[in-house]
């Protein structure tokens, strides 16, 4: 089982011991740290930091979001990043939600499958550098012949020879049809919450979209968020993480679609989070939090002595999971859980 860490995105201000929890990530034997981005702080630019003070560690994207950029200022950046670092560039992709996309990019959220699969197919013609990139597909014509286009347009290849052409691409997706769309076009999954114990029906999603892969399957990376934390007192542990969870099922979304919820609810807590989501619109967000069933949080976090950690990892990797990406509050915690997972 391999060690991820997750820095996320910023707050109001930048965190002020990032770095110092990269560099003992990678003493440590983390393989990757992953940064964020939602509507404030961007995700390519502390890879960038963090990688000119690394050497080992690879430099995750969890995730960019597609309406944030074009696919080839995308594949740019990563391009770009993949060189300065030696390599180490991991791209992290997903489609955000209807609310940040036609809210913040002021860009449709309408077919977000199809335009997945248009954005990577890009990407991947600019890392192979092979010919001049076009695409015919509507989400995004290159050249560019629409509505004020000059018509001067001209199919380019990337100046920079990329160092890598097979660098790899993970998507974030939580629906069956966006995890078999990573199955069959990406390298990797980004599950933003997963449960082992439902290991039987992710690898079917999978299994749907590694059938219809043309491309060479080597090794497809699960690197799913899953805490770790090693305490005997697991109440106390469960209560806190509840609030972050009651603010994504409740309040991370619309009413009528909200992904994060419909992932719970994939896991047999349709009940439960609705009444969490009705709450929430209500605005009794405190009795929120509080409907979040201990177990839903047991079932997709490893929590407890070090013993029952290392007991249960077998079942994460049984359902196919081959990392687990951590947060953590402290550099204390970073050690502990790398005590935990990779002994």
């Amino acid at each position: 089982m391999k060690l991820g860490l997750t820095l996320g995105y910023w707050g109001a201000q930048p965190p002020t011991d990032a770095l110092d929890k990269v560099l003992e990530a990678e003493r440590l034997g983390y393989d990757i740290v992953f940064t964020a981005e939602s509507w404030g702080s961007d995700a390519f630019t502390p890879l960038a930091w963090y990688g000119s003070r690394t050497n080992r560690i690879r430099l995750g994207t969890s995730i960019v979001q597609i309406s944030a950029r074009t696919p080839t200022a995308c594949a740019m950046s990563a391009l770009t990043l993949d060189h300065l670092s030696g390599g180490r560039m991991v791209l992290g992709l997903g489609v955000s939600g209807p609310q940040v996309v036609e809210g913040w990019y002021g860009q449709p959220f309408g077919k977000p499958l199809a335009r997945t699969r248009e954005y990577v197919s890009i990407i991947r013609s600019v890392l192979a550098r092979e010919a001049p990139v076009t695409n015919d597909g509507p989400h995004h014509p290159m050249p560019y012949r629409g509505p004020n286009s000059l018509g001067l347009g001209k199919p380019l290849k990337p100046i920079t020879h990329p160092l890598r052409a097979d660098l790899p691409i993970w998507m974030g997706a939580e629906g069956p049809k966006n995890v078999a769309l990573a199955a069959e076009i990406a390298d990797g999954w980004l599950p933003i919450y997963y449960s082992p114990r439902m290991g039987a029906m992710y690898k079917g999603w999978l299994a749907e979209g590694f059938a219809r892969r043309s491309r060479p399957l080597t090794e497809f990376e699960v690197a799913t968020n899953g805490q770790v934390v090693v305490t005997d007192d697991v109440d106390a542990t469960v209560s806190a993480m509840k609030p972050m969870l009651g603010f994504y099922i409740g309040g991370m979304g619309a009413r009528d679609m909200n992904f994060h919820k419909d992932v719970f609810a994939r896991m047999g807590y349709e009940k439960e989070v609705q009444e969490v989501q009705d709450l929430f619109f209500e605005g009794k967000r405190d009795a929120a939090i509080a409907a979040v069933p201990d177990s839903l949080v047991t079932d997709i976090s490893l929590i407890g002595p070090v013993g029952k950690i290392r007991d249960d990892l077998a079942m994460w990797e049984e359902a196919g999971v081959t990392m687990l990406v951590v947060g953590a509050r402290s550099l204390q915690e970073l050690r502990t859980t790398a005590e935990a997972v990779l002994g």
